[in-house]
């Protein structure tokens, strides 16, 4: 049976993003097993994937070189005998461990001075393949192959069994429809729509029947509990509270999702909830969330999207100007 080594990517939705890549593997070498090494802040989405056989912890922090760890690790997984690696993301440090480890065929973009890593170095047609999700899907094919479009929407799998056991373990039913907010963005305050929104969106979803629920990382807990406060509504603040699969198990049984761009965002778009996504200075054109139930909300304003972590203008009209009213009118169109 042959195996691959995929070096996943360094963020959540960038991880979901990579599924139809991981898929298109499994079906290029039926019965092929594929082992993802990431990050173990990602590992929750790739557990949620059939195509991956397993998951293995990428130690290394944002950034770190880390020349002997990198050597080490090598050295353990040689002993799995790969065939293959496709290394994601375009760093130098990321095609290491496959050469470190001797692994036959090691696949990816030229980028960072890393050609002599890579066997089999591809070029990148950033025209061609606009999305993040079909440079990913490129990796899969032979090389000089082209890519058929439009590639598969990424999909999760929630474990329902799962889903079960976090209902009971935190007090949650769903005897009412269930609507999730998701009010973090680890990239900075300029992706993030303004609390209060939230808050008033969370209200006008209760009057119409639904319970809240808000999911995030421990990181987010302090505005959860700001936009609890100012909501005035009942809302259960599960952010930091859930490991990543757990959320992604809750997810799944989301009637409604409000997400900033972000990593569950994502995810909401892989399990195909009905989802309204908040873009600022962000901008839908290399990673939309992919899913026909999604829609993206954004005022498109002259100054957006500037990429930037805080506006530089410092006033944050394109998420400040969005009304809630106009963001709950994404599931009417």
């Amino acid at each position: 049976m042959s195996k691959i080594l995929v070096i996943g990517a360094a963020w959540v939705g960038d991880a979901v993003l990579s599924q139809p890549m991981l898929a298109a593997l499994k079906q290029r070498e039926a019965g092929a097993e594929i082992h993802v090494l990431a990050p173990p802040w990602t590992h929750g989405v790739l557990q949620r994937m059939p195509e991956v056989s397993q998951v293995l912890d990428s130690p290394f922090r944002h950034g770190e070189l880390a020349l002997g760890a990198r050597r080490q690790l090598a050295r353990q997984l040689k002993a799995a005998g790969y065939g293959q690696a496709v290394v994601l993301p375009n760093s130098f440090k990321s095609a290491l461990v496959p050469w470190f480890a001797g692994i036959p065929r090691r696949t990816g973009y030229v980028g960072e001075l890393r050609q002599w890593l890579l066997n089999d170095a591809r070029p990148l047609d950033r025209e061609g393949l606009p999305l993040m999700v079909e440079r990913f899907a490129g990796l899969a094919l032979p090389a000089g192959a082209r890519l058929e479009k439009p590639v598969p929407r990424p999909r999760l799998v929630a474990d329902l069994r799962g889903q079960a056991a976090a209902l009971e373990r935190l007090g949650l039913d769903l005897g009412r429809p269930v609507a999730v907010l998701c009010p973090g963005a680890e990239y900075g305050p300029a992706k993030r729509w303004p609390v209060r929104h939230f808050a008033a969106a969370a209200r006008l979803l209760a009057a119409q029947g639904f319970q809240i629920w808000l999911l995030g990382s421990a990181k987010d807990r302090p505005v959860g509990e700001t936009l609890v406060q100012e909501a005035g509504t009942p809302i259960r603040n599960l952010c930091g509270l859930t490991p990543l699969a757990e959320a992604v198990d809750l997810m799944a049984a989301a009637r409604r999702v409000i997400s900033n761009d972000s990593g569950l965002m994502h995810v909401a778009a892989a399990l195909d909830r009905p989802l309204a996504a908040v873009f600022g200075s962000s901008s839908p054109r290399f990673t939309p969330p992919l899913s026909e139930q999604a829609r993206v909300v954004s005022l498109n304003l002259p100054c957006s999207p500037c990429f930037k972590r805080e506006c530089p203008l410092g006033h944050l009209r394109c998420l400040e100007d969005l009304a809630p009213e106009t963001v709950m009118q994404a599931w009417k169109g």
